[in-house]
């Protein structure tokens, strides 16, 4: 990308807000909205308090001419999203996964979406440790941006970095994306240690062994274990399970407290993408024959299968090893 690039964020909720926000200071932005807003508003409503730059133009057409485009859609509606896009955008113009998860009925992650709905279009895929509302607000942050080619992977990572927003390179897309999808599962479980009582200490052991659980599924399934300890799988783990402000934990913590999970569901107009993930994610482990009893028991937890004490009982009773 040369000069000042234009970036097409497709998906106007915190994320994609946050985002297009961030890179309104290297570049041009267009966001496009799911739902058309009023003209000339300067505001979204996932992140009322925020106001757009300048820079940043609220669309409700598909772009089809952009240097870069950022898919920052829910999981579930990436491909039909994304099959829209394919039929206007110019070709070959670089397309970044801010999804995180893996899409419901085919256990794909979204750069495999990406692949069958989009082919021709250079791939890459952004994860970290991000709230969107303080990236919105300009507050330092930093995240993995991954592509098959490091050279692509690279530079599309220094294009994109602000003077708030650094973005490090990977070559480990396939980590990467597991990581984003794994961390809102364990989430949910970290949410239920404090919901149910159990304290900080089980949140902490709960929190390293998912760790430890992660790297060996990322291995499993072909990627690299050294992502598990960057910014995409130990710094996304760590914040989305203990802070306060991730849908997955504050679900989990609900949960915890003795709340159903369809109550909880129904009183929220955000995603807590851990919900649907789970099962998804779990039929994973038989798959490539790596255990996760982490994930496996936050599944049945979701399905109403086991208690919280049922859990910890059976986490804790495992077959003791060495570290």
């Amino acid at each position: 990308m040369n000069g000042r690039p234009t970036v097409a964020v497709i998906g106007a909720g915190a994320w994609g807000t946050a985002l297009a926000c961030a890179l309104a200071a290297v570049a041009d932005v267009k966001l496009w909205s799911h739902t058309p807003l009023p003209a000339g508003t300067r505001h979204t409503p996932r992140l009322p308090d925020i106001t757009l730059p300048p820079n940043v133009e609220l669309v409700s057409d598909l772009p089809a001419i952009a240097d870069c485009v950022l898919m920052v859609v829910p999981t579930q509606a990436l491909r039909e999203v994304s099959a829209r896009l394919a039929r206007v955008l110019a070709p070959a113009v670089p397309i970044v996964s801010c999804c995180k998860g893996l899409e419901h009925g085919t256990s794909l992650m979204p750069l495999e979406v990406l692949t069958r709905t989009m082919p021709g279009h250079p791939l890459a895929v952004l994860g970290g440790p991000n709230f969107a509302i303080e990236v919105a607000r300009g507050l330092p942050a930093a995240a993995t941006l991954a592509a098959g080619q490091r050279i692509f992977a690279q530079e599309l990572a220094e294009n994109l970095s602000t003077p708030a927003f650094r973005l490090y390179a990977s070559t480990d897309p396939l980590g990467v994306q597991l990581a984003g999808a794994a961390k809102n599962v364990y989430a949910i479980g970290a949410g239920v240690c404090i919901g149910a009582g159990m304290g900080e200490n089980a949140r902490a052991a709960l929190l390293t062994r998912a760790l430890a659980e992660l790297g060996r599924l990322v291995e499993a399934l072909g990627g690299q274990s050294k992502t598990v300890y960057g910014m995409a799988g130990m710094g996304d783990l760590v914040l989305t399970c203990t802070g306060i402000g991730s849908r997955n934990y504050s679900l989990g913590m609900a949960l915890g407290s003795g709340e159903s999970l369809d109550s909880i569901l129904a009183a929220r107009t955000t995603v807590a993408e851990g919900v649907l993930t789970a099962p998804t994610l779990a039929e994973l482990g038989p798959r490539y024959d790596v255990e996760t009893p982490i994930i496996d028991a936050i599944a049945r937890l979701l399905r109403g299968q086991v208690t919280a004490q049922d859990v910890r009982k059976e986490l804790f009773g495992r077959p003791q090893r060495l570290e």
